[in-house]
């Protein structure tokens, strides 16, 4: 059995797409009323207007899924570390941990992988991320989707290719993991950047710039940290940062839209009931390029305008007035 923790958007896809390809999976969701509709209902109305396959089950119990070979962490950075303190005491055998989610630990400041591994010690098997371009409402309704699975140990890279690729979800292996994790979180702080730049009222001109210096940026701070070049040139960095940039499907996206229609971030921050990890990325981002000497202006902008009530229009207009300078600089 493989449970997938989490009644989220990307969990219930991703649960769909296994349940495509034969394996029984059951979800662990603390919402009722999520749980009940993909029981009784085959959907999950909370994040999508169609319905689910109806082999798949959910539980609100933790401990159903105490006998999985396989979980899916599918449940946001900020519950990722309560969550894995209760599998710790309920596993009584090592499992296959596939990470979904894209940030760093809000406190360490560590990458997810990293956290896992500390936090479940010998009932960590293997840690494997499955990130790459894709939104769950496409994916849900299979739609042609390609992902990376990202594992140090590439036989474990190749495990989790296999259990989820088929016609319509393409899987490659990636053995650079720094690489790989840091480009899935720093692309949610440029996708709030994106969005800015379309609610201020600017074009794709300004988007493709912005997509370009961002990735720029990514590979910087990425390379800093150990991470490998070809990484930010692939799926997990240029692929991941247009497909964020880009949808509407995107949630950082759309904060950095309702932030830059207002120029201004306090309501959003005050009224934001979805997860939007870019938020906490870009405050942890910005303090450790600060430790590293590492130059991030667009970084430090989002985290400005999110943090220190700077009007996104004034942060724009700092990144267009920086000193002249060769692109490769």
């Amino acid at each position: 059995m493989i449970a997938a923790i989490g009644s989220g958007s990307w969990s219930t896809a991703l649960s769909q797409v296994l349940t495509d390809n034969g394996h029984d999976v059951l979800i662990y969701g603390i919402s009722k009323d999520e749980v009940d509709d993909i029981n009784h209902n085959h959907r999950n109305s909370r994040f999508f207007d169609c319905d689910i396959d109806p082999r798949l089950k959910a539980t609100n119990n933790l401990n159903d899924a105490k006998d999985a070979d396989i979980i899916i962490l599918g449940v946001p950075v900020m519950a990722l570390e309560s969550v894995l303190k209760e599998l710790y005491v309920l596993l009584d055998h090592p499992v296959t941990l596939i990470s979904v989610a894209k940030g760093f630990h809000p406190q360490t400041k560590r990458r997810l992988s990293l956290e896992i591994k500390d936090l479940m010690k010998e009932k960590a098997k293997h840690v494997v991320s499955l990130i790459g371009p894709s939104h769950a409402e496409e994916v849900i309704i299979r739609k042609l989707t390609l992902v990376n699975s990202v594992c140090e140990d590439e036989k474990a890279a190749i495990m989790v290719q296999k259990l989820f690729a088929n016609e319509y979800f393409r899987v490659y292996t990636n053995t650079d993991v720094i690489g790989a994790e840091i480009a899935a979180a720093l692309k949610n702080i440029m996708a709030i950047a994106s969005g800015a730049l379309n609610g201020l009222g600017q074009g794709d001109n300004a988007k493709a710039a912005l997509m370009t210096r961002g990735l720029a940026e990514i590979t910087r701070f990425g390379l800093a940290c150990g991470g490998r070049l070809e990484t930010f040139l692939g799926l997990n960095g240029v692929g991941d940062l247009i497909v964020t940039c880009s949808s509407p499907h995107s949630r950082n996206y759309q904060a950095g839209l309702a932030i830059g229609k207002a120029d201004d971030a306090a309501s959003f921050l005050k009224n934001n009931t979805k997860t939007t990890e870019g938020i906490q990325t870009a405050k942890t981002t910005h303090e450790l390029a600060a430790d590293m000497g590492i130059s991030m202006p667009i970084t430090d902008e989002v985290y400005a305008v999110l943090f220190e009530n700077k009007k996104p229009s004034i942060a724009i207009g700092n990144l267009m007035s920086r000193p002249l300078k060769a692109e490769n600089e």
